[in-house]
């Protein structure tokens, strides 16, 4: 293929972003927001011998599972990936994408469970997390990112977010005009004001504004005052250059900062930074299954990369014990805490440490009883060391959650043993020989957390052979 050149091919499949794989006489590319069964046009934007990535030009044959996107900033915003697909179309795609991974990157021959559906497909989520910043002109926008790039695409709502979610950013635009601030700007850091970051629990919102100094947010308040009857606003310092979201330094400029809430049975309280899943349904259905997996009244849960706590607390009620291990010594004094609300003392342990280092010593407190570990680790997947320790721990189940289909397939390779290290490297096992690991899949369960975009949530349960 030529790049800037103009092809016509028929798109296959969806490949892991959720783009179109077409196969042309001359090679294979990769379109986005076009459907299997299609015929398109495209442009090759950049190739790489046979393979190219090109720009959607034209539809001439329109899947029956194309959908109407409900946000006019589709396209544009690279936040959602989906909207042109129906959401039978999503959840098979989702489906097959984790069972893709884990035959290419684990080696594994597993059956893969219909995707579970939330009850919402639009104005699911519960969090907000929008940059602040300028355009060519120096102008103020809020907005997301447009794919691959740092350029913000400006909007006025977000078709996943809630209603209220529309009112804030206006607010805070009507706030900026009024006191003078102007957006971030990444290319000369200037500017005031870089992120707005809101959480809603139980219809209060959480509210914080990041800007590089501190600033007065009362006007702010006052504006908001008009829309909501319950907020708590906070004003994050962040003079980094970088592109974390939070400073290190934070200021109460209305309420107290946090709030107290109750999801699952279990109480807790929740500042700006702490970690919960942004779909409320998806997040409780997923939850309980992980808790059904595990509840047995003689077994002692193992909670890895526990977090703040709210699943150890529900681990802990449903089975004799539950220990949670985090590295964090923030977040390990907020599942304290949260163990307290709870009255769950001499049920729940928090261990603050590595992982890998505190998994024996939790083993060899809890010998002779049924052992479970569960693990929601990040993104990036387990460290390799951790993955060995859970291996060799002797656990009587395993049951693994994860976001990134590759890197859960990767770590479910080494637990079951497709995956071997040779000299650093991962290979695959060779055909007919048998694993030798002592865990096998009982199932793999995807769940829809993010619907319209390529993102899922995934559950795994092992137990020994």
């Amino acid at each position: 293929m030529i790049k800037n050149e103009e092809y016509i091919g028929e798109v296959v499949s969806l490949g892991s972003e959720g783009e179109g794989v077409i196969r042309t006489q001359d090679g294979t590319a990769f379109v986005p927001y076009c459907l299997p069964g299609e015929r398109v046009s495209f442009k090759a934007l950049k190739v790489s011998g046979s393979v190219a990535y090109g720009k959607l030009t034209e539809v001439h044959t329109l899947s029956p599972h194309r959908a109407v996107p409900e946000c006019p900033q589709f396209e544009k915003c690279g936040g959602c990936q989906l909207q042109h697909a129906d959401y039978g179309l999503q959840l098979s795609f989702k489906r097959e994408l984790v069972k893709n991974a884990l035959k290419k990157i684990g080696g594994l021959e597993a059956e893969v469970d219909s995707t579970v559906a939330g009850e919402r497909i639009y104005g699911y989520r519960n969090k907000l997390a929008i940059p602040v910043g300028q355009d060519a002109f120096g102008n103020t926008v809020v907005g997301f990112f447009a794919p691959r790039s740092h350029r913000i695409v400006s909007i006025e709502y977000c078709a996943l977010q809630k209603e209220w979610s529309e009112k804030l950013i206006s607010s805070l635009l009507l706030f900026m005009r009024k006191s003078g601030l102007k957006g971030y700007s990444e290319e000369n850091f200037s500017g005031d004001v870089r992120q707005l970051v809101a959480r809603e629990m139980d219809g209060r919102l959480l509210i914080t504004v990041v800007t590089v100094r501190r600033t007065d947010l009362e006007g702010f308040a006052a504006i908001l005052d008009d829309h909501f009857r319950q907020f708590t606003l906070l004003n994050n310092v962040n003079a980094s250059r970088g592109n974390v979201i939070f400073g290190r330094e934070w200021h109460v400029c209305r309420g107290e900062g946090t709030f107290t809430a109750e999801q699952d049975g279990i109480k807790y309280r929740a500042g700006a930074n702490t970690f919960l899943q942004v779909n409320d349904d998806v997040r409780s259905l997923l939850y309980s299954a992980t808790v059904a997996a595990c509840a047995e009244a003689d077994a002692v849960a193992v909670d890895l990369y526990s977090g703040g706590g709210m699943l150890t607390a529900m681990l802990a009620k449903a089975c004799k014990a539950a220990y949670g291990v985090e590295i964090v010594p923030q977040a390990v004094a907020c599942a304290d805490e949260l163990k307290h609300l709870n009255g769950l003392d001499g049920r729940m342990f928090n261990i603050c440490g590595a992982v890998e280092e505190k998994l024996g010593q939790v083993f060899s407190q809890t010998a002779g009883l049924r052992r479970v570990i569960v693990c929601d680790p990040p993104r990036k997947g387990m460290e390799r060391s951790v993955v060995k320790a859970v291996a060799a721990s002797g656990a009587d189940k395993v049951v693994l959650i994860s976001c990134n289909p590759a890197t859960l397939a990767r770590d479910l390779g080494i637990l079951c043993g497709t995956l071997t290290e040779t000299d650093g490297q991962l290979v695959r096992l060779a055909e007919g020989v048998i694993p030798s690991s002592p865990y096998k899949i009982v199932s793999v369960t995807p769940f829809d957390m993010f619907p319209q975009t390529r993102h899922v949530e995934t559950l795994v349960v092992l137990c020994r052979k």
